[in-house]
């Protein structure tokens, strides 16, 4: 079986595994990273959001041969040590999650956004589409206005 190296959370990994084998399953189930979560496997529900060379991506669309020599993070690196990324620290204080299954890939893709857009519309927010079934997006909206807020531009 191939073998694929990539750093994922800062840190250089290699598995070995199907090079079609998407993303999810190799950082789940070889890798033991559980924050991106199975969804609908098809890049719809957003459950699995992680970034891919600091860009936003859906894991059980994107196959492990595609993330050679690249970086990839989930919610699991987003903080810098024991400092919560700003959307992280912000969902906290907003109050944002109830059963917190979608929470990881709804964070990620917000911090993309900020990423992209530090000083974001509600249009610019509303264009997130992870899907949240307890329906917190009121939350999740005024938790990304905190981050935008706070983070100074950077």
């Amino acid at each position: 079986m191939p073998s694929y190296s990539f750093t994922l959370n800062g840190e250089k990994v290699t598995v070995e595994a199907p090079a079609d084998m998407p993303l999810l399953w190799v950082l789940r189930d070889l890798l033991h990273v559980t924050g991106p979560k199975y969804g609908c496997g098809v890049g719809v529900c957003r459950a699995c959001t992680s970034h891919l060379d600091g860009e936003e991506i859906q894991p059980c669309v994107v196959k492990v041969k595609d993330c050679v020599d690249r970086e990839v993070t989930t919610i699991e690196g987003l903080a810098d040590g024991d400092t919560l990324h700003p959307v992280q620290q912000a969902w906290i204080d907003c109050d944002v999650s109830q059963c917190g299954f979608c929470q990881p890939g709804q964070i990620m893709a917000a911090a993309a956004l900020l990423k992209k857009t530090p000083e974001p519309t509600d249009a610019d927010i509303d264009g997130i589409e992870n899907v949240c079934r307890c329906g917190t997006y009121s939350r999740i909206r005024e938790a990304i206005r905190k981050a935008a807020a706070g983070r100074g531009g950077a």
